[in-house]
């Protein structure tokens, strides 16, 4: 369920000072109401609220965040642990905060927890219409390795698994803090 929508409503306020802006926190109770409504809006088949709550319930082996802008949830995102493998549950951004580097802040957070967790691999699917966030998982380095054919039931669109390995290396230390400074500098 790892998607990311390309559109975007605030577009007049520059991508830095969003980026600025964001705070990516623990996902916590209090956040529920508002990522509930962000998930009915984004996709057929939201996750609910009792759903988030057990996943919230799996401390050791699930980090899941939110990213504010103030008192507001702009976006949320989940990662599952499965001996060294990570596995991206969701990436989701506010359709009204979209292209403004929150999915990129929220993915950052979860690949740098993820060694920290005991990952050394990180996988994830994503729709195989979905182009935008193809390109952003493609610069934190996962890369195709295979189709789930009809993946998403209610649409029947396949999803494509990605990988990146090695997430422990300090080449992909190197690589997520060039993708830091490229997102902090002025657009």
């Amino acid at each position: 369920m790892a998607d990311v929508e390309d559109t975007a409503e605030h577009g007049d306020i520059p991508r830095a000072d969003v980026v600025g802006a964001v705070r990516i926190v623990p996902m916590r109770r209090r956040h529920l109401r508002s990522i509930v409504r962000i998930e009915e809006e984004c996709y057929p088949r939201p996750w609910s609220a009792t759903l988030f709550l057990s996943e919230l319930a799996q401390r050791s082996s699930r980090r899941y965040v939110a990213a504010t802008i103030g008192p507001m949830v702009v976006g949320y995102a989940g990662l599952m642990l499965v001996a060294d493998e990570g596995h991206i549950t969701t990436v989701t951004v506010d359709p009204a905060w979209h292209r403004h580097g929150v999915g990129t802040l929220m993915l950052l957070d979860l690949v740098r927890a993820a060694p920290k967790l005991g990952a050394r691999h990180l996988t994830l699917e994503v729709r195989a219409g979905n182009a935008a966030a193809q390109v952003l998982y493609r610069r934190f380095g996962f890369a195709p390795a295979g189709l789930r054919r009809n993946y998403y039931a209610e649409t029947g669109e396949d999803a494509i698994v990605m990988w990146v390995h090695d997430v422990d290396a300090d080449s992909y230390a190197t690589r997520l803090a060039g993708i830091e400074a490229g997102l902090r500098s002025p657009s």
